[in-house]
Parts: structure tokens; C-alpha cells; sequence
């Protein structure tokens, strides 16, 4: 699919309320990207929004429903291509479990798709990027409000009765040693996520709904699909799984390692790098299926 010529407008109105009711996420950038996960050998394009932390790839410019969505809080490089014969501008864009390699139409589009992407992830805007007053204008402006979401996810629960937030205590000095099934989404979103990638595993750790806990989702497939949610309170040198017995252990890895010994390794933790490795192994198997027969 070619990219469209003309500059990248907006979508329609009732197509932005739609999706802003639908992600609940303040939209910061959008125009269309060219798109190739790990995973994939060719690239595809995508209308595709940056709302918050979280990328949102839509099939069509006036679709109200996103067809996938990549969270990049935990993002930690943005790597540069040299331009190709087309002057596209091409970067990827390093997660702690997967690669995304990005093309924008040009040179300028791409510096403001990177401006953007790591004004939020970092929370400054970046120096190194030769970027016009007006852009880096409207990348400031981005700045001002995600620092104010991330301060009313930490400390308003008022503000999460759609949206889960982060949990505010302690937060800082243990997301660097958070387990790699930790992710910052919603009770929904984690249903969802365990729902939709069964081989990534059955175990999510998420932010409570009141800001100040952890949870636990895990789903389990016995006669038939069951979801629970486990609380997981945290005090100053431990942690306290509420259940019929409260259970106190010395940290969140703890608290996981609980759940997959006590479940003799029924419960596993979901991890997105397990899921992708296992959609490949079984892609080779089925290809090396089709050259036999």
C-alpha cells in the first residue's frame, strides 16, 4: 500500500469522540505510519494516534476502532535509519520485550512522530532534534498535559473510576525492578490481553483501582474460562496477597513466584517476547509442514 501524498489530516470529529471514548487516553499526534514488528518481514501502514503513552494503529483513517495497540511507557531507545531512496524517514523504536520498526512519509513528519514519542515516554523534550518554534511549540504543550495525567493517575483515584491508575506509593523506586508481567493497564485491558494471547501466559500484575495497591488477574481454563483478581498490598518491607489466608512475602517477583509454585506451574506469567517466540516456532513448524506435504 502506498503512502498518501497529500499531508496527513485530521480525522473527522465524530470519529476522535468515538475513539477518545473508546481509548479514554488525551490524543497528542497522529498521521499515518509505516509499521513492522518483530515478527513481520514487510511493513504496513496504519492511521495511527499517540494518546498518552500508547501508540493506536487503525486499519482506516475513519475507523472508531483501533486494530491493535502498543503501550510504549517502557520505552528505552529511539534508533535512527538513514533516509531511503524515497526520503521516507525510518527509526525504531526499542521496548523491554520488542522492536518496532517505524516509517513516516518524510524527514520533517518523522522528527515530529520522534519529538512526540519521546517527549512523552521521557517526560522532556528532546534536544537533539532539529525541530521548527512551531513544533516544538505544540511538543511543550503535549509535555504540560502528560505531566498532568501522569499526577492525576498517581493521586487522584476520583479520576479511575474508568481507567485504572498507577499505583503512587513506591511506585518510582520499584518500577525499575518490576517484573517483566507487569503492566500498567486496566482490570478490562488485562482480561482482554490474557483473553487474546493465551500462549503468551495466564498471569498479569497490574495497578490496583484505588492507586495505592497492586492486583493480580490470572485466568484459568479448567472446564471452562474463569478470570479472578487477587489484591496485592504493599507495605514498607513487604507485600500482602489478600486470600482466604493473607500471605505476606518480600517482593512484587515474590508475589509471582507464589502464585506459579502454589498452582504447580498452571499459572504462568504472560510475557508479550513469550507469545511472539511461540507465534514464530509455530509459523516454522506449519512452513516446514507445507514443504513436506
Amino acid at each position: 500500500m502506498e503512502q498518501p501524498a497529500e499531508a496527513p489530516q485530521a480525522a473527522p470529529r465524530r470519529i476522535s469522540q468515538e475513539r477518545q471514548k473508546l481509548t479514554g487516553l488525551p490524543l497528542y499526534f497522529q498521521g499515518y505510519l509505516s509499521v513492522r514488528r518483530s515478527q513481520s518481514q514487510e511493513f504496513r501502514l496504519f492511521w495511527t494516534e499517540l494518546r498518552g503513552t500508547t501508540l493506536f494503529f487503525y486499519n482506516d483513517k475513519k475507523a472508531p476502532k483501533y486494530s491493535h495497540k502498543l503501550d510504549i511507557s517502557a520505552l528505552t531507545s529511539v534508533t535512527n535509519i538513514y533516509p531511503d531512496e524515497n526520503d521516507s524517514a525510518q527509526f525504531i523504536l526499542m521496548l523491554l520485550n520488542e522492536k518496532l520498526e517505524v516509517k513516516a512519509d518524510n524527514c520533517e513528519y518523522g522528527k515530529e512522530w520522534k519529538g512526540f514519542i519521546l517527549t512523552v515516554t521521557k517526560l522532556s523534550v528532546p534536544l537533539d532534534e532539529s525541530l521548527s518554534p512551531e513544533q516544538l511549540r505544540k511538543i511543550h504543550e503535549v509535555l504540560d498535559k502528560e505531566k498532568k495525567r501522569r499526577i492525576m493517575l498517581n493521586d487522584c483515584s476520583s479520576t479511575s473510576q474508568n481507567k485504572e491508575s498507577l499505583p503512587s506509593k513506591d511506585y518510582s523506586s520499584t518500577v525499575t525492578t518490576m517484573p517483566a508481567c507487569f503492566y500498567a493497564v486496566s482490570r478490562k485491558e488485562a482480561i482482554e490481553m490474557l483473553e487474546n494471547n493465551p500462549l503468551c501466559g495466564n498471569l498479569i500484575l497490574r495497578p490496583g483501582s484505588d492507586s495505592k495497591n497492586y492486583a493480580i488477574t490470572v485466568r484459568h481454563v479448567l472446564n471452562a474460562p474463569c478470570i479472578k483478581h487477587y489484591r496485592v498490598i504493599p507495605r514498607e518491607r513487604s507485600y500482602i496477597i489478600e486470600l482466604e489466608r493473607q500471605v505476606t512475602v518480600k517482593s512484587l517477583q515474590d508475589v509471582i513466584s507464589y502464585f506459579v509454585i502454589q498452582t504447580h506451574g498452571n499459572l504462568k506469567p504472560f510475557i508479550m517476547q513469550t507469545c511472539n517466540e511461540a507465534l514464530q516456532m509455530d509459523q516454522s513448524s506449519e512452513s516446514k509442514t507445507q514443504e513436506k506435504s
